[in-house]
């Protein structure tokens, strides 16, 4: 994707997008915005597609846009009249502009999604929820593994998917396992089996590792997986059932029993499947319901004539945000980082259809059709999807309401003028000492906001092992610090939530409260509720006993929803910071002199142990040794071997 130069006033040329952004917040005094300053650009722009990005006095972006002509789009904006509410005040915000010429305006679409993913600007259309699929992987190699993959499609193989969730994908495994029987054991453990594991016995694999299946009957096995996974399922069931009928009628009832068994195991993946369409091979269908001032989007994912899942997504919208400007950003957003299918199936018309087509097409590199059927089995599942979307929208909007009424019980209970906005919650993890880690998990009022968890390695060297309350000082000492370099004024927004806390949680009793309240003075942090938990009494939950400055310890009523609320905020602390140091723990475990190596990564860390057993026997490997091992180069040899052994003379 080419790129033309930017467009600045023709006042003072820039060099770069970051000094024309700047431009307006830096000269003028006071600063200007709104009309004014927008009309100031008309006289340098081209009449091209492009993108603009529209910035407030502290240059942080408040709206990505693109446009057939620059020139036009910006020229509305500049008219005074004929804007909504919320374009108006984008406007009056706005300080300065960016821009960026494309060469088509299909570039400009997908530069445009790909800065609103990064930018995250706050008068956009944000797809907040946009995490990888998980895909089935049948690996390449002589006795090919079969397992869930998530990621970059880093190994060879066969992928299959999307799916929409892991339980979508470890239910198919399931099945699978059970049809093909195929490994799922790892290649280092199936290499140095010497005899058949569980899953041979249970019959969920033929069990290759120790010769009990030929290397052409397993990758008959395979292929038949492949066939399946790709939608030839009735001409694999077909086959099976050949199968066992003839070995029926050979007498051999074992092996009938279990093709039946597999015959079986493949009904109940198509079962789990729901709809399968006849019409489709592969396809998405997006499916968009607002009310409320609330949207949901509903994609279901069907490949090689399967239904594979559905997600539902709740993108943060404007509420004079229209379904089409909505559908068309999410579009946009969605596809990415995501490979789209051939075809596309929608439930409303989006003014730019044939332009989205096109950019997902380049991303696909193949051509990609966006529907929005009318009639027939298409339309069925477009419907079917709107069913959904609003029925996942009125639970949506359900729980909001419930999580608000249960904000302001935490407001009422700790004595707040109003229901907190954003509830931080703190918790460390350590065993005696080692591997110590803090975690902070934050809810809003739509809940959790996973997008702002952290977590915080203790660095501190003259902590007494075990010392909670010196990692609470450190861990509140590095949160608010930073917070308040970053956000001194208190106005920085994530996700629609502010940056800073108006209640901090710590999970303790009354030492772990005097730590806390000792770095909230010290760095004279005002104007947050700082509140600890204690376990009460033989550590039942619902006898908790919460602390607070210049307050007597008081405890919630045993039923109380408020309560219930807190200890899940607590237990989800509890939870993140143990997930922490597990992973901490795990690491250290794994860890080899050979991470210390310049040019040593997980796979030349993997082939070198691997070749010689052990980092051990690494460390005494000669230089000719070293040389031998597959994807070492002499050079890399040379520094390994100096590593351990010094320069050589």
């Amino acid at each position: 994707m080419a790129h033309n130069n930017s467009f600045s006033q023709p006042e003072k040329p820039f060099e770069t997008l970051e000094e024309e952004g700047q431009a307006f917040a830096d000269d003028a005094s006071p600063i200007r915005s709104g009309h004014e300053v927008i009309g100031d650009y008309l006289k340098t722009l081209p009449d091209a597609p492009g993108v603009y990005r529209m910035l407030d006095a502290k240059s942080e972006v408040l709206y990505v846009g693109k446009a057939r002509s620059l020139k036009k789009r910006v020229a509305n904006y500049a008219n005074r009249t004929g804007h909504t509410t919320r374009i108006l005040r984008m406007i009056h915000a706005t300080a300065s502009m960016m821009f960026v010429r494309t060469d088509t305006e299909t570039e400009a679409l997908l530069l445009e999604s790909n800065l609103i993913k990064q930018l995250k600007p706050r008068y956009n259309v944000l797809l907040r929820d946009d995490k990888s699929f998980p895909h089935i992987l049948i690996k390449a190699g002589a006795y090919p593994q079969i397992t869930k993959h998530r990621g970059a499609k880093s190994d060879k193989g066969d992928y299959f998917g999307p799916f929409a969730s892991p339980g979508a994908v470890n239910r198919t495994l399931n099945q699978l396992q059970k049809a093909f029987l195929l490994r799922n054991c790892s290649d280092s453990m199936f290499e140095n089996r010497t005899r058949p594991c569980l899953q041979y016995q249970i019959k969920r694999c033929a069990g290759p590792c120790v010769g009990l299946v030929s290397e052409a009957d397993y990758a008959a096995l395979v292929d038949d997986a492949r066939r399946f996974l790709s939608g030839r399922t009735t001409r694999v069931q077909a086959e099976l059932a050949e199968q066992m009928e003839q070995a029926s009628q050979n007498l051999e009832f074992e092996r009938a029993a279990a093709l039946r068994d597999r015959i079986r195991a493949l009904t109940q993946v198509q079962a789990h499947q729901g709809i399968n369409p006849q019409g489709i091979t592969d396809a998405d269908v997006v499916a968009l319901h607002s009310a409320s001032g609330s949207t949901c989007i509903q994609v279901f994912f069907f490949r090689a004539g399967q239904n594979w899942g559905n997600r539902a997504y709740f993108p943060r919208v404007m509420k004079d945000c229209e379904d089409e400007e909505i559908l068309e950003a999410f579009l946009g957003q969605f596809y990415s980082s995501k490979a789209p299918p051939p075809q596309i199936l929608l439930s409303h018309e989006t003014g730019n259809g044939a332009m989205i087509a096109e950019a997902l097409g380049t991303i696909a590199g193949r051509k990609v059709e966006i529907l929005v059927p009318q009639r027939g089995e298409k339309r069925a599942l477009v419907e079917h999807a709107l069913t959904n979307a609003r029925e996942s929208l009125a639970r949506k909007v359900s729980e909001t309401a419930t999580h608000a009424k249960l904000l302001t019980g935490v407001g009422e209970a700790f004595g707040m003028e109003s229901p907190p906005q954003r509830i931080e919650v703190y918790d460390n993890s350590h065993i005696m000492g080692t591997n110590a880690v803090g975690g902070m998990i934050v809810a809003g009022p739509e809940g959790f906001v996973k997008g702002q968890y952290r977590k915080f390695n203790i660095k501190s060297t003259d902590l007494t092992p075990g010392d909670d309350f010196g990692m609470m000082r450190e861990v509140l000492t590095r949160r608010f610090s930073r917070l308040m370099k970053e956000d001194p004024d208190r106005a920085g927004e994530a996700n629609g939530v502010s940056l800073w806390p108006d209640v901090v949680l710590i999970d303790g009793g009354a030492g772990q409260l005097s730590a806390s309240l000792d770095v909230f003075n010290e760095l004279g942090i005002e104007g947050v509720t700082l509140v600890s938990v204690a376990k009460g009494e033989e550590r039942d939950a619902g006898r908790e006993v919460f602390h607070m400055p210049a307050r007597q310890p008081f405890a919630l009523p045993f039923r109380d929803p408020t309560l219930y609320f807190l200890q899940r905020l607590r237990d989800e602390a509890h939870r993140f910071a143990i997930g922490a140091h597990r992973q901490k723990r795990a690491k250290q475990t794994g860890a080899t002199p050979l991470d210390d190596i310049p040019g040593v990564g997980a796979s030349r860390k993997r082939a070198l142990l691997a070749h010689f057993g052990s980092a051990k026997a690494v460390s005494r490997a000669g230089l000719p040794d070293l040389e031998a091992v597959d994807g070492v180069s002499k050079a890399l040899a040379l520094k390994i071997y100096e590593f351990f052994h010094g320069e050589r003379a």
